[in-house]
């Protein structure tokens, strides 16, 4: 069986990358990893095993496209709304928060945020299928 132990992206700049999910996330460096033409930093926080991989490539200057292909990443919270406002009052523009309810029937509730690079990130009330 197979085991989730990270997500990669590219970002352009270490230093905002690195602030915007340790403020979001409570991420710190797990482990920097330094070659001549990139850098890897893992980050992770003692909620979970899973870790998110930034990929810094040297000499980069112009924005990532992301693309059509790439969807979110999501995480879950106890505490949507206090999350919600804490992330607000950071200056982070955490989206409205959304009751997904199709028919009715409550499925989730979440709101997005993007990273420095325009990731999505989709933060879940924990509950149900989202644990």
């Amino acid at each position: 069986m197979a085991k989730a132990i990270h997500s990669m992206v590219r970002v352009l700049d270490e230093a905002r990358s690195i602030d915007f999910y340790r403020a979001a996330f409570g991420l710190e460096i797990a482990e920097r990893l330094d070659f001549d033409t990139f850098t890897l930093i893992y980050l992770s926080n003692p909620e979970s095993e899973f870790e998110v991989e930034l990929t810094v490539n040297k000499g980069r200057t112009e924005p990532y496209s992301l693309g059509d292909g790439y969807g979110h990443l999501a995480v879950s919270v106890d505490d949507l709304e206090a999350e919600h406002n804490r992330m607000s009052e950071r200056g982070l523009s955490p989206k409205n928060i959304v009751d997904f309810a199709p028919g009715g029937t409550p499925i989730a509730r979440f709101f997005f945020i993007e990273d420095p690079d325009g990731y999505k990130i989709e933060v879940l009330q924990r509950g149900g299928r989202y644990k």
